[in-house]
């Protein structure tokens, strides 16, 4: 690897910007996949790696975690009067918006598509492949994945 290559990542992995939202990220996902093993949804390490690196939805959010944390740590880092603050600002808005709104109804409609179509099957004979359902996430899951990623960029910022 070439000192400039080596360089950059040293600088990648100092930045307050990166460290939160990462780490804000992976902390949902930790919290989420410790939930699924108390609730016996993941028995295997394969599917705890799964929820950890892959799932969506449940509780907490890692959506809102990494925007939160991102929106919050940029304008801590740059400045809350920058374009770089605005754009994270907003993206965060449009993600939160999409995983609470969006993929949560989708969810749903795919949930009462499975329901009928399975039915459809078993009433009429008439094969169905199950469509895939989105998970969403829940203005609880939402509100504490912000509050992961508020405190993780606070305290990259400060500690």
């Amino acid at each position: 690897m070439s000192e400039a290559i080596t360089s950059q990542l040293q600088l990648l992995v100092r930045n307050p910007v990166f460290l939160s939202t990462f780490t804000s990220w992976l902390t949902a996902q930790v919290i989420k996949a410790f939930i699924d093993v108390l609730r016996r949804r993941t028995d295997t390490t394969r599917d705890l790696m799964v929820t950890v690196f892959w799932k969506t939805g449940g509780m907490p959010s890692s959506h809102s975690s990494m925007v939160t944390s991102l929106a919050l740590s940029t304008g801590l880092t740059y400045g809350f009067n920058t374009g770089l603050f605005m754009f994270a600002f907003f993206y965060g808005g449009l993600v939160v918006r999409d995983a609470m709104g969006v993929r949560l109804a989708a969810g749903r409609q795919a949930q009462t598509l499975n329901r009928l179509g399975r039915e459809m099957e078993q009433k009429q004979g008439i094969p169905f492949t199950p469509v895939k359902e989105i998970n969403g996430h829940t203005p609880a899951e939402v509100s504490v994945g912000a509050l992961i990623g508020f405190f993780m960029a606070v305290a990259f910022h400060f500690l």
